[in-house]
């Protein structure tokens, strides 16, 4: 409905939660496509991290309903910052010039 009546600013909630991998892949894509090609701002709240790094140009990092940190993601996404928003200590790595999060935390030696 919201393609038909041409809007220029879609907002999405969780647009991938329940679905299985290769649909949160072609709804994603196709949030791309819509912005890429026709201009298209998308706002969308995403808890996967790692798809908000992907395919996000600027992400908000919010805890208790404040904002974090806002930027671009591959900047703005650190170990610091999941400490700070989730409360776990993350592996960041970077994998063909991508960041992406390990979503296992990091073990503390004794």
């Amino acid at each position: 409905m919201a393609l038909a009546q041409d809007t220029k600013t879609l907002f999405l909630d969780e647009p991938t939660t329940y679905l299985d991998i290769r649909y949160q892949l072609q709804i994603l894509k196709l949030v791309r496509t819509l912005n890429d090609q026709y201009g298209m701002t998308i706002i969308m709240v995403l808890h996967d991290i790692n798809q908000s790094l992907y395919y996000s140009d600027e992400i908000i990092a919010m805890k208790d309903g404040k904002i974090c940190a806002q930027g671009e993601p591959q900047r703005i996404i650190t170990s610091e910052l999941m400490k700070e928003v989730y409360g776990v200590d993350l592996q960041i790595s970077q994998l063909d010039g991508k960041t992406f999060i390990m979503p296992l935390e990091n073990k503390v030696k004794n």
